[in-house]
Formats: structure tokens, C-alpha cells, sequence
């Protein structure tokens, strides 16, 4: 478990308790390390999204995985219904100037979007999530791994064993 970890990383803690969190089961060692690996290891293993996210919110910039996280689901609706809808939640809270959680993406990518917004298709959000990927992968990914936090879990699981998982 858990050794005195500074107040910025205490968060850790409670991200695995899982009758606060929801989580069935425990982050292991093997998942920590994996995410050192490559970016898309981290955003597409079990614990990574979460433990990435509660990250980027200390940097404020947790729009980012939140709006990549959406597109994945976006992607995933067959209903077209379903998808005007979702599309234009994805629009107002993220696309739009302004947007509560506005995303950091050039201008023809926002343009293409507010063009096809009216019919949108399963493909109209990839660039600007493209976007968003490699701004997460060149920017708060190196910093996410060098963090104390990611650190601490890492080593913490180290410590207690290679079969070890966090509770």
C-alpha cells in the first residue's frame, strides 16, 4: 500500500477504493508499467483513461481525454438519432468558441466540424481527435510519466511485489 504521499498525489488513494469508485478489481504493477510503453498502451488499458485523467486535472487540461474518450464512444453509435444528439453535446461542450470545456484545435478542424454538425457522420470529430491525441501524447504524456504520482504508484507497486496490485 500506500506510503505518506505529498497532498497533490493523496488523490491516488482514493481513485482505487472501489466502493467510491466503482472499480471491481485493482491497477497491477504489469498495467502501471505498460503505460511507460507507448501512449496508446495508457489511453487503451483498464486503468490508464482513469488514472490519466485525474492527472490532466491537476494540469487543467482534463478536457482532453474527456473529449477523446467521447469520440470513442461517438464512433462506436449505429443510431443516427443517437448520433445528432451526441454530436451535438460533443459540439457545445467542446468544439464550439467558448465551449465549457473547450479543446485546443485549429481552425479548419473546427470549421469542418461546424460544417457537417447538421448531418453528422461517424468520422466528423477524427481529426480534431487526432488533434487532441498527439497533443496528449507530445505534451502531458512525457509529463504524466515523469510525475510523482505515476512515479509513487509505480514504485509503491515495486515495492510491495511484482504481483501485487493496489487496493
Amino acid at each position: 500500500m500506500f506510503r505518506r504521499m505529498s497532498p497533490s498525489a493523496c488523490w491516488l488513494c482514493k481513485v482505487f477504493r472501489a466502493e467510491e469508485n466503482g472499480f471491481s478489481s485493482k491497477v497491477s504493477l504489469e498495467e502501471v508499467l505498460q503505460w511507460s510503453q507507448s501512449f496508446e498502451k495508457l489511453v487503451t488499458s483498464k486503468y490508464g483513461p482513469v488514472i490519466y485523467k485525474m492527472y490532466l486535472k491537476t494540469e487543467h487540461s482534463d478536457e482532453n481525454i474527456e473529449f477523446w474518450l467521447a469520440c470513442e464512444a461517438y464512433k462506436k453509435i449505429t443510431s443516427q438519432r443517437k448520433r445528432i444528439s451526441m454530436a451535438r453535446k460533443l459540439f457545445t461542450s467542446y468544439i464550439q468558441p467558448q465551449a465549457p470545456k473547450e479543446i485546443n484545435i485549429d481552425s479548419p478542424a473546427r470549421k469542418a466540424i461546424i460544417r457537417n454538425i447538421q448531418e453528422p457522420t461517424q468520422s466528423c470529430f477524427e481529426e480534431a481527435q487526432r488533434i487532441i491525441y498527439m497533443h496528449m501524447e507530445r505534451d502531458s504524456y512525457p509529463r504524466f510519466l515523469d510525475s510523482k504520482f505515476y512515479q509513487n504508484l509505480k514504485h509503491s507497486l515495486q515495492n510491495n511485489g511484482s504481483n501485487s496490485r493496489v487496493n
